[in-house]
């Protein structure tokens, strides 16, 4: 996921993105315990998504106050 993409996003469509990417980082965390993780690239690209969502939440929110 790029930072033009979440950028572009509304802010309900970047809560449901965030949500999103917990299960799934909750989902990948429990097969890594179990040993069925086969992706392990993937758990640093949720996390990765996860702080890139979160910035842009609070960027536009600190610009919504501004205004």
């Amino acid at each position: 996921m790029k930072a033009s993409d979440v950028r572009a996003m509304t802010g309900d469509q970047l809560k449901d993105e965030l949500v999103k990417l917990k299960k799934e980082q909750f989902n990948l965390r429990f097969q890594k315990a179990t040993g069925q993780l086969e992706n392990t690239v993937r758990q640093r690209q949720v996390r990765r998504d996860i702080a890139r969502i979160q910035t842009i939440a609070r960027e536009k929110q600190a610009e919504a106050q501004k205004s």
